[in-house]
């Protein structure tokens, strides 16, 4: 059993009410370390996303998500553009580009986000871009045509095919491709707990992280009264949809008013972490409003 230790009380990321495309909220980032800086990658929303929602999305009521980006030393002090660096750019992005997740693979960076076309309340696909430099992001379009979200590479390949996480409510599964193009052999790796603080559904949080015992699989998790925690799990290191271990407590759970309060109540959820020097950085969304951190060494987690 491990749990995460918050870095700070308040939030380190926060909406700027000058900045019209994140004056509402800024959270679910991913971040990913390179040439020793924190990048960071983060959703940012232009107005209250917690709409009365009607039967199909109403233009009236239109919320805009883009993807900020920020950076930093420490990983607890960052700074961050004025402008989004990546927003909607094609009818599957009408309502904008939703929760990264920064993987790396063969010395190109992938982001795996969330297009949300707006057509109906489940027009949300997995969508691809890549980069080279962190900075200049070429789009690749859908991944799965279906509605689905949650979803990151395993960042090596499972004998010669890459492995993607994703989630089929309220599960999460895995899928396989030898050109990240065609995806094959879906499963179910992590399934809900009924009558647990997991029971609703669950979700990738970011990519898994290698460990000498397996892969360890950051979650999060949601109860029927629609709290939102964070879990973990050991995968196996040559075989990632096998289950080793898994915990039966919450690694990270609302408790600061900032996690409690906001424009969705009772949330910590992650989709990005960074490893350096041993330490693990999780990053996570308070309340869908604000991005806080919680750490770990690495030699301190125990199944």
């Amino acid at each position: 059993m491990f749990r995460l230790t918050r870095l700070r009380p308040d939030p380190i990321l926060e909406p700027i009410a000058t900045h019209p495309w994140e004056a509402a909220a800024v959270f679910n980032c991913g971040v990913t370390v390179h040439n020793g800086l924190f990048h960071m990658f983060y959703r940012a929303a232009d107005r209250d996303f917690q709409v009365l929602k009607s039967a199909q999305p109403d233009p009236a009521q239109k919320f805009t998500s883009a993807i900020g980006y920020a950076v930093s030393i420490d990983g607890i002090h960052f700074k961050r553009l004025d402008q989004p660096i990546f927003t909607g750019d094609d009818i599957q992005e009408t309502w904008g580009v939703e929760d990264p997740r920064i993987c790396r693979l063969h010395d190109v960076f992938y982001m795996l986000y969330t297009g949300f076309g707006g057509r109906s309340w489940d027009d949300h696909r997995i969508c691809l871009a890549t980069s080279t430099n962190l900075i200049q992001w070429d789009r690749q379009g859908v991944v799965l045509d279906e509605p689905n979200k949650d979803a990151a590479f395993l960042e090596a390949t499972v004998g010669g095919r890459y492995m993607l996480f994703h989630r089929r409510e309220p599960h999460i599964w895995a899928a396989f491709s030898a050109d990240l193009l065609r995806w094959t052999d879906h499963q179910i790796v992590l399934k809900t707990r009924p009558g647990t603080w997991e029971s609703k559904k669950i979700g990738l949080a970011g990519p898994p992280i290698a460990m000498d015992c397996g892969w360890l699989l950051l979650y999060h998790a949601v109860d029927d009264d629609h709290v939102y925690r964070l879990g973990a799990a050991l995968l196996d290191s040559a075989d990632p949809t096998k289950v080793l271990a898994r915990l039966s407590e919450p690694i990270l759970e609302p408790a600061l008013q900032w996690e409690r309060e906001g424009l969705v109540p009772n949330v910590v959820f992650s989709n990005g972490h960074a490893l350096k020097d041993g330490e693990l950085f999780v990053y996570y969304g308070g309340a869908d409003t604000v991005i806080g951190v919680a750490s770990i060494r690495m030699d301190e987690i125990r199944f």
